[in-house]
């Protein structure tokens, strides 16, 4: 076989709007990338089919071997199984949806599925802004909070896949959640809870980047709700690191792209209320945007592959 057969690796990020698909080396260098509106509501078939669609002008035009793809999808997922467990009412027919193995029906590779935040994280981890880190808390602030572990160089779900959620545990104040619960970090720190919480305060309705914008522009209002958000992002950290002794923290998602408003709240948070440690924890962006979760699902693809990647070349 050619030696000039590189061995390629898919990424591909199935979230409830949009689906972002990447190529990458085996080194995790993206390659080429493309991106598509997600038919949330026509099924786990169409949706994985639109990703598929999105993929093969890629696979075409990208000298190479495809060895593996990574799936990172919105949802509880199951990974060993390649299953969707439970997904929002914004998808229709996607909980119990076998993801990888139609995937691997049509690509006659190997597959493997992780949620998005995990994935998020495994792509920072591996080729991001926390590259080569042993221990580190992944963030992401969108729509809603979600939250993963890496630790001891390696993601650590839990027993039930629930491990480094921080977006759902109580200790935030009293505002109901979209999940039915009350006090979670999301009801401060996500995108939709910005704007929520800006209405609380001035009757206007604004998206997370309107009251971001506002706040640029001396708004005390919206600097008071991005000042929460940190607070209580921060706080988050804290007991993270109270549990598991997290070294760094990458945040990702919509919402940072308040970086200059977030990052001072946070910081100024935990300069009141360290980690008991007593050693400062690294908090830093995240470094790979909207490809993120796509390249994280690669990585973790290679991963699994381990000295197959080269192998399959």
């Amino acid at each position: 076989m050619p030696t000039t057969l590189r061995p390629l690796i898919a990424g591909i990020d199935i979230g409830g709007t949009t689906t972002q698909v990447v190529v990458c080396s085996d080194d995790l260098t993206v390659l080429d990338s493309a991106e598509a509106a997600t038919p949330a509501l026509e099924g786990g078939r169409a949706m994985v089919g639109a990703a598929l669609d999105t993929l093969a002008p890629l696979l075409a035009r990208t000298p190479g071997r495809l060895v593996g793809a990574g799936i990172g999808a919105a949802g509880v997922v199951d990974s060993a199984n390649g299953r969707i467990l439970v997904a929002s009412d914004s998808f229709h027919g996607w909980a119990g949806f076998a993801v990888t193995a139609a995937v691997e029906e049509a690509l006659g590779v190997p597959a493997f599925l992780d949620n998005d935040v995990n994935a998020f994280l495994y792509g920072e981890v591996y080729a991001g802004a926390v590259r080569g880190e042993a221990d580190v808390l992944g963030m992401t602030l969108g729509t809603g909070v979600g939250g993963a572990l890496w630790t001891n160089r390696a993601l650590f779900v839990g027993p039930h896949g629930a491990a480094g959620e921080i977006g759902h545990i109580p200790g935030f104040g009293d505002l109901p959640c979209s999940c039915g619960g009350r006090g979670h970090l999301e009801t401060l720190a996500s995108g939709r809870s910005i704007g929520a919480r800006y209405a609380d305060r001035t009757g206007r309705r604004l998206t997370a980047r309107e009251v971001a914008e506002a706040a640029a522009q001396g708004d005390e209002d919206a600097l008071a709700v991005y000042r929460a958000a940190g607070a209580g992002i921060a706080h988050a950290i804290v007991i993270t690191a109270g549990v598991v002794d997290i070294t760094t923290v990458v945040v990702g998602g919509g919402v940072s792209r308040a970086w200059p408003l977030l990052e001072p709240a946070i910081l100024s948070a935990l300069a009141v209320d360290p980690p008991v440690s007593g050693h400062p924890v690294r908090l830093v962006r995240a470094a790979l945007a909207s490809d993120a979760v796509a390249v994280g699902a690669a990585a973790r693809a290679r991963r699994e592959l381990g000295t197959e990647v080269r192998a399959r070349a």
